[in-house]
């Protein structure tokens, strides 16, 4: 059963820097491409960015692009979201989630969340 957990989640002022991982068990990393999205309060749920399996290629948000930096290492099974200047904007649960195929319509596996609250 593959599960994936996030972490880092925390409340920052605005304009600091924050790195979620998510890892995974019940697999390995490699075979999946990965994503992050986030639901801000009220809100539905939106993409973030994602990588491809190979980490060789990467997407983002028009909101996230340029501040927010996506990685993974499949050897260590984990996967990152750095963010940079942080927006209250931003606050939201995020969530990663995995599937077998590059950009699919609806990611298969997903994590719990973990709450990112940006605020003075």
């Amino acid at each position: 059963q593959v599960q994936l957990v996030e972490s880092g989640g925390a409340l920052v002022q605005p304009g600091t820097s924050l790195k979620l991982s998510c890892t995974i068990s019940g697999s390995t990393l490699s075979p999946y491409a990965l994503a992050w999205f986030r639901q801000p309060p009220g809100k539905e749920r939106e993409f973030v960015a994602a990588i491809s399996r190979s980490g060789g290629s990467s997407d983002y948000a028009d909101s996230v692009r340029g501040r927010f930096i996506i990685s993974r290492d499949n050897a260590q099974n984990t996967m990152w979201l750095q963010m940079y200047s942080l927006k209250p904007e931003d606050t939201a649960v995020y969530y990663c989630a995995a599937d077998r195929w590059n950009n699919p319509q609806e990611y298969t596996y997903w994590g719990q969340g973990t709450q990112v609250t940006v605020s003075s």
